[in-house]
């Protein structure tokens, strides 16, 4: 952890970690660095930083965002050390006075979602997870994008069910419960907003596009 030699809270030493920042399953976090993270606890601020694998955004300790999953935290000494290994700072909590562009904290939440469209998703539990208001994700999302979050993830849902629609045999309810819209109506209805096609017409056009370019390409080989 940053200065790991420095005292925690109440004059508590901190024990050093292995190596600048180790996975919590190599024994790089203490009990009371845990302690820290989940209490919210400000006099660790400056002692270490704190990543979370699944999001990519690191934090101070006593940063009020959603308590994270032990398993995927990494420990820091310092903020330097966090963006080298890729992760990007809290937007809410602003480790050592950094603020992450819009840009790339949107582009952070696209590629979380291309990851989880299969789960239920709101803009609170988004907004949580990235650590932003609801209100400041949508207007910070729609000003970078265009549309809205609920919209992107609607738009991925949608272009996965037709690229498994296209190249698997899976049934329809099937493909509706893992792009995440498990109503089956719901599903057909979006599908179709989007598409022109209901899914059993998408999947049977691009059969028949498929059948068309085979037989086109035997012609050609005679």
């Amino acid at each position: 952890m940053a200065q790991m030699n420095g005292q925690g809270k109440a004059g508590h030493r901190v024990e050093p970690a292995a190596s600048d920042s180790t996975d919590v399953e190599a024994g790089g976090m203490t009990d009371e660095a845990w302690q820290a993270i989940i209490g919210n606890d400000a006099s660790y601020d400056g002692i270490f930083f704190y990543a979370v694998k699944t999001t990519g955004i690191f934090c101070r300790p006593s940063c009020k965002s959603r308590v994270p999953n032990q398993t995927n935290v990494r420990i820091f000494r310092n903020a330097r050390q966090a963006l080298e290994a890729q992760f990007r700072p809290c937007k809410r909590c602003k480790p050592d006075g950094l603020r992450l562009p819009d840009e790339e904290w949107v582009a952070q939440i696209e590629q979380w979602i291309e990851g989880h469209y299969g789960e239920t998703l709101t803009l609170g539990k988004v907004a949580e997870l990235f650590h932003g208001s609801p209100y400041h994700l949508h207007r910070t999302f729609k000003r970078v994008k265009g549309i809205t979050l609920a919209e992107h993830i609607q738009q991925t849902r949608i272009g996965q069910a037709m690229t498994e629609l296209r190249t698997t045999a899976r049934s329809i309810m099937d493909i509706a419960i893992a792009v995440g819209i498990p109503n089956a109506a719901h599903f057909a209805t979006v599908f179709q907003k989007k598409t022109g096609l209901t899914p059993t017409q998408y999947r049977e056009r691009a059969d028949r596009a498929i059948n068309e370019s085979d037989g086109g390409m035997r012609h050609e080989s005679h």
